[in-house]
């Protein structure tokens, strides 16, 4: 599949050998970690050779082919695309942020693993399935053709640019983190040496080495969040099926918790001043909702659909995808209780100088806040660590799990390379998603429509170079928490391109200035409040009360705004129903689509046969 000798063209020995060789480093960890070996050498044992896997994928599937460079030749089978597609989802904020937000949250938490799983079944009902029937490349294409040309097209990019953006930050804050604690490089120049490995498993191939690459990073990142897992549930239960095991650990911690008096944790969408049940409840359907609606937009998993051979072969690639997540989603639970179960045996009641040495090697600067990873302060002077002495960053749950366990090395260094892999897989995705928009839908389908082949694939890989330069710039100068940029990024694409893309599919009659004012308006409402309640607080309470109870709460040091007691990160349900109502408005009030538009919608929505002649399309 990925170069031209017949050895390399089986799939099922491509993951053997990634399985494989992810063995042998494992092996090879274990012997270094018994023989005394120093843990920052140990850091590289595993990192490095795993990145090099990726780079050597992503450069023997180099082409010249402007098919294999955007949808991979159409030649994916849907399980190695369901594989792929589900390794692009498992982003830093699956792997290390949900069991993290679950360690703190509790099951409030859960709205990301409903809101992102649920995200899957509107892809699979509403979208993917006819998008691979439109057959082209990317998401504006279709906004184009199906919206009259250009001004959609440039619009599409714009929502797609923004949105993916934020998603890429997100994933190289993940990159800093892990980079910074296991190889010992400084939080800013850890995010360009992410940057550079994404790049080069990216670069030459497009969206085949990509596709390649994300299989076997999900190989590794499975692995990776299996094997501590299973040990934990070993150790507390006795039984290796963590998500039918952990029950009883959760009524350990319940009963802990009460001795000690703990209270209730705030989670990342509760009012951390004490929101009551119903605005945390409300809170929680929201997030879901528009976690749902932005799954089923980003266009960096709606274009793997563009890679499959067959419109099938799409919908069952959309089943494995989800099978694949869900494989993971079942084991954060699980994760994150037997990391508070241990954290509450081996840290809470010790006294201050007995502490591990893990806490003291967590103890660096975070890249947002400058707040350590992990925190510890004797606030009540007994020199003893109390529950609310304790604190600990989501994004490090996970990575530091088999130290506070006292877990072998070797499963510290497996977690940060299926971390790593986790945010690299999602990162190519992303940076291929934005640099195909540039090259494809600005240059070539704008610009100059009569550039050849070649140079098309050099405009897109020199977009490619200078997105990812960008990304590493923000991740590095400005740091920000994972999850709130993740729900941030799905918020606005999901208000700008879900009701475009919805009812371009289901509603013929919505015509082209239907298509525009649905992604203006969309895009325009949800940005507008998410800056303006999220760096403008009090201007928001004392400006905006028409709009109902504006309250204050303090986040990150800021004060933030709730508009009618909805956070930010869940604003996408505001974005959407104001891009819905512009584009029915719109479609009433102006003409409709058409007849050869409303011809080619007719057409992909059977899934058999050709689409309507695209070249007759504006």
């Amino acid at each position: 599949m990925i170069g031209d000798r017949a050895s390399l063209l089986t799939p099922h020995r491509l993951v053997a050998a990634y399985g494989g060789v992810l063995l042998v480093l494992i092996v090879a960890l274990a012997v270094l970690e018994w023989a005394g070996v120093d843990r920052r050498l140990l850091g590289y044992v595993i990192v490095m050779p795993t990145v090099a896997i990726y780079a050597f994928i992503g450069i023997r599937a180099h082409t010249r082919s402007i098919q294999d460079y955007y949808v991979a030749g159409r030649r994916v089978p849907a399980l190695y695309n369901g594989v792929a597609s589900a390794a692009d989802w498992m982003s830093a904020a699956s792997f290390l942020g949900l069991a993290g937000t679950l360690y703190l949250g509790g099951f409030d938490g859960l709205a990301f693993v409903l809101g992102w799983t649920g995200g899957f079944v509107l892809v699979a009902v509403l979208l993917a399935p006819y998008l691979r029937k439109f057959g082209q490349y990317t998401i504006p294409d279709f906004l184009g053709a199906r919206y009259g040309g250009h001004p959609a097209r440039l619009i599409g990019v714009g929502v797609l640019v923004v949105g993916s953006c934020l998603y890429i930050v997100a994933q190289l804050v993940g990159i800093g983190v892990i980079t910074q604690r296991f190889l010992g490089f400084r939080f800013e120049l850890a995010v360009f040496a992410g940057v550079t490995a994404v790049l080069v498993c990216s670069l030459l191939g497009g969206m085949r080495a990509v596709t390649w690459t994300q299989v076997a990073q999900y190989v590794v990142l499975i692995v990776a969040y299996l094997v501590p897992v299973v040990l934990l549930s070993v150790k507390h239960t006795g039984w290796p099926f963590a998500p039918l095991a952990y029950g009883q650990s959760l009524a350990e911690i319940d009963r802990i918790e009460q001795a000690i008096g703990v209270m209730r944790p705030h989670t990342a969408f509760a009012d951390p001043d004490g929101g009551t049940d119903i605005t945390v409840m409300v809170n929680f359907l929201l997030l879901t909702a528009s976690l749902m609606v932005g799954t089923a937009s980003m266009p960096h998993i709606l274009m793997r659909y563009f890679t499959t051979p067959t419109v099938r072969a799409c919908r069952s690639s959309v089943a494995w995808c989800l099978l694949f997540i869900v494989a993971l989603y079942l084991l954060a639970p699980a994760y994150a209780a037997f990391a508070k179960l241990e954290v509450y045996h081996s840290v809470i009641g010790r006294q201050l100088a007995d502490l591990p040495a893990w806490i003291h090697v967590w103890q660096l600067p975070s890249p947002y806040g400058g707040a350590p990873w992990v925190q510890v302060a004797d606030i009540n002077s007994d020199g003893i660590l109390q529950a609310g002495e304790f604190r600990i960053l989501p994004e490090v749950v996970v990575l530091a799990a088999p130290e506070i366990a006292g877990l072998p090395y070797v499963i510290t260094g497996l977690v940060a390379a299926g971390a790593l892999a986790a945010a690299l897989s999602t990162a190519d995705g992303l940076l291929l998603a934005i640099a195909n928009a540039l090259s494809h839908d600005i240059y070539y389908k704008v610009i100059d429509p009569n550039a050849d082949a070649r140079r098309r694939l050099i405009i897109s890989r020199v977009f490619l170079i200078f997105v990812a330069a960008m990304a590493a710039w923000g991740a590095g100068v400005l740091g920000a928490n994972i999850l709130f940029l993740v729900a941030w990024a799905f918020a606005i694409t999901g208000s700008g391109l879900f009701a475009p893309l919805v009812l371009g599919i289901w509603w013929k009659r919505c015509g082209p200035v239907a298509g525009v004012a649905g992604m203006i308006a969309g895009f325009s409402v949800c940005t507008f409040f998410l800056i303006a309640t999220e760096f403008y607080g009090p201007w928001v309470a004392e400006s905006l009360g028409w709009l109902g109870e504006v309250r204050i709460v303090s986040a990150r040091g800021r004060e933030v705004a709730h508009i009618w007691g909805i956070n930010n990160i869940a604003i996408g349900v505001i974005g959407v129903p104001a891009s819905f109502l512009a584009m029915t408005i719109a479609s009433l009030l102006t003409r409709p689509a058409s007849p050869m538009v409303q011809e080619m919608i007719e057409s992909i929505r059977v899934p058999r046969g050709e689409v309507a002649n695209l070249d007759r399309l504006p």
